[in-house]
């Protein structure tokens, strides 16, 4: 499988796990209008072991063990919050801003990978990452002032996720998938677990079943994404993930009557772009 030669099939699963992502980014946001955001994000950790528990068991107890501990408390503290400040923001935002913000997070990788990972960015790549800043520009002139702390909370879920995505980059040179995954889940599970008394509000049957379905789909799209790029290589499975920025439209217009400005339109565009340019000047790089 580590060949990578399943082209159609990767893009099948990173196409799955794109709408996987959607239907639970909706389903966060319309939970949010009642639920405090430590609830949400209980679930979301607590009932993503449904789906991914074939994995732990097939691991077994090896499934945890690291000789880099402290990495996966740091991995996991920065994710947390990552997704905490992601689920604030789809409490105030559009899903389509949030869902554009958040695209700017690989661009925000590259320039991170410098400092952290001793990597040389070109002047191209820097060009695009520059030009995808701007596109965050354009999108927070588009937001009205008093959503400003949820434009707060998803410009730092971006930076957070992005530092997320060096430290796995870093750490995946030691650590197995499911090792990283594990340490996560597991974390947030109890993390959140540990203030959920201080804010938990009794849903009803069918909020209960709904907050279950955003852990379910959550570990369900994890799984999706690892076997993508288990199946093809990342330049040929990554520009599907930009469907999400349809099907967050979509949603937005269908459920919230959402109608996205033209300047976050223009954002979005100019994010998405310069995001494909920065992948495929990726794929162009020599393998080490």
């Amino acid at each position: 499988m580590r060949g990578r030669g399943y082209p159609l099939a990767g893009i099948g699963c990173m196409v799955a796990a794109t709408s996987v992502f959607a239907v639970m980014d909706a389903l966060v946001k319309a939970l949010m209008a009642d639920y405090p955001v430590v609830e949400v994000l209980f679930f979301r950790a607590a009932f993503a072991f449904l789906p991914l528990a074939p994995l732990l068991w097939a691991a077994g107890r090896t499934a945890l063990v690291t000789a880099r501990p402290w990495a996966h408390v740091v991995r996991s503290s920065i994710g947390i919050a990552a997704v905490t400040a992601f689920f604030l923001a789809f409490g105030a935002l559009p899903l389509a801003q949030v869902t554009a913000i958040a695209f700017a997070a690989p661009l925000l990788m590259t320039a991170l990978s410098v400092p952290v990972l001793g990597e040389v960015v070109g002047p191209k790549r820097w060009a695009a990452v520059i030009l995808g800043f701007a596109g965050i520009l354009l999108i927070t002139r588009a937001t009205p002032p008093a959503a400003g702390l949820g434009l707060t909370a998803a410009l730092v879920g971006t930076l957070l996720y992005a530092v997320v995505m060096v430290l796995i980059r870093q750490m995946s040179t030691t650590e197995r998938p499911v090792t990283i995954v594990a340490w996560f889940t597991i974390s947030c599970t109890i993390g959140s677990g540990a203030a959920l008394p201080w804010h938990w509000v009794t849903p009803t049957i069918q909020d209960g079943m709904l907050l279950a379905s955003v852990g379910v789909l959550g570990g369900l799209g994890q799984i999706l994404i690892t076997q993508a790029l288990r199946l093809a290589p990342v330049s040929t499975v990554a520009p599907f993930d930009y469907l999400h920025m349809v099907y967050a439209v979509a949603f937005g217009w269908l459920f919230w009557g959402e109608v996205p400005d033209p300047r976050m339109l223009a954002g979005a565009g100019l994010i998405v772009a310069c995001g494909l340019y920065v992948l495929h000047r990726e794929a162009r790089k020599p393998s080490a």
